[in-house]
């Protein structure tokens, strides 16, 4: 208790009574360690209650006896069992002894808890009982806690709780982003991926991966949710016995660029992504290689790959001279497995590599006889001379 008591004091609450000298100590308010904390049942404990058409649960409690008024922090606490094995804590701290839990916060996280015990959302609507605690903790003037002050209440019920199933929608990502040795692992300076045209569910990008190797997220954060070698539901591609496992990252023992292809899906609540590593092959298309087929693929016609990260991908030289502007220009793409090739095609605008994605067509850009598209992949920049 003594050692409480110090801490209590260095701290401070900014309360005058803790500025005395020796000669008046006994004027000082001692701590208590409180040895009883009631959580009052609440008038609602026996009837139903329908989050989904409520806005708020009102439960209230008695200050835990410090010795003294306290500053005194409330967390609820919730589970399905009165054990409250495996309890939730829920919001923010309450700073009153009359404490309003947000009903829809509430019934997410039943929901959520119920999810992780392996229902879906066909097993909802449902009725159960809900139990509550409350956890009580002083704290300084600064909302601070002060360690060893903490207390739980008893435990309280709701019998009737009807819940309904109050998750958002699990949807493919949006955006897919990528990190690793090739960065210093600097989400401010992630890759982000390319979304197939009309397929924003695969993703694809020309990315180098070596032993230290990547990881994506649909975030640009280290939020837990970033997917690393155990993170891919499969991997397939011509390069993917290439890749390995280190330490949870996806590397490789021939660095290189590679074209990283990631399809999204959604299977229960989760998002899985299946992975290619294909050759990193960029090639350009239409008349600008003398032809007007279109043919996708056409020998001789893909760009040199470069085996260092900051040097840029070559095309052949240009056959023919195009306009640009309403006639034909240069057309260059990489190819995503049984997509057309137009779905994932750029070109250079100013400096910038600029992709298509899952917009509209992108304008042409001239070239003549005997220049050659110069991509670097690594700075996003790009130039035709």
């Amino acid at each position: 208790m003594n050692k409480i008591i110090k801490s209590f004091l260095f701290i401070g609450l900014g309360l005058g009574i803790f500025t005395a000298c020796d000669d008046d100590r006994d004027s000082n308010p001692t701590l208590n360690a409180p040895t009883e904390f009631v959580l009052n049942t609440p008038v609602i404990s026996s009837e139903v209650v329908d989050l989904a058409n409520s806005s708020s649960i009102e439960i209230s409690c008695s200050q835990p006896d410090y010795g003294f008024p306290a500053n005194v922090g409330y967390y609820v606490q919730v589970a399905f069992d009165e054990a409250m094995t495996d309890f939730v804590e829920i919001g923010n701290a309450n700073t009153g002894t009359k404490i309003s839990i947000d009903a829809p916060l509430l019934a997410s996280t039943l929901t959520d808890m119920k999810v992780s015990e392996g229902a879906s959302d066909v097993d909802f609507p449902m009725d159960l009982a809900v139990y509550i605690r409350l956890r009580a903790v002083m704290m300084t003037s600064d909302n601070k806690v002060i360690e060893g002050t903490e207390i739980l209440s008893n435990t309280v019920s709701l019998d009737k709780v009807h819940l309904l199933f109050s998750l958002p929608p699990v949807n493919t990502p949006e955006n897919l982003y990528i990190v690793g040795g090739f960065n210093g692992w600097n989400w401010d300076t992630a890759t982000k991926m390319i979304p197939v045209n009309g397929a924003p569910h695969v993703f694809w990008s020309m990315i180098w991966i070596d032993d230290a190797g990547i990881k994506f997220n649909q975030n640009k954060a280290w939020d837990g949710n970033e997917a690393g070698f155990s993170g891919m539901n499969s991997i397939s591609g011509d390069l993917a016995d290439k890749i390995k496992d280190n330490g949870g990252n996806i590397a490789t023992d021939t660095p290189g660029w590679y074209l990283m292809i990631v399809t999204s899906s959604v299977a229960g609540r989760n998002v899985v992504y299946d992975v290619q590593f294909n050759k990193p092959e960029v090639w350009l298309m239409g008349p600008v290689v003398g032809n007007s087929d279109w043919t996708e693929l056409a020998e001789g016609w893909s760009c040199t790959v470069p085996d260092a990260f900051d040097a840029p991908f070559v095309s052949p030289a240009f056959a023919a001279s195009i306009p640009g502007g309403d006639g034909d220009g240069i057309r260059a793409y990489v190819k995503i497995p049984t997509f057309e090739w137009w779905k994932s095609e750029f070109m250079v605008f100013d400096g910038k590599i600029e992709y298509r994605a899952d917009g509209g067509d992108q304008d042409r850009i001239a070239g003549k006889v005997g220049q050659q598209l110069y991509l670097n992949f690594a700075t996003g920049e790009g130039e035709i001379k």
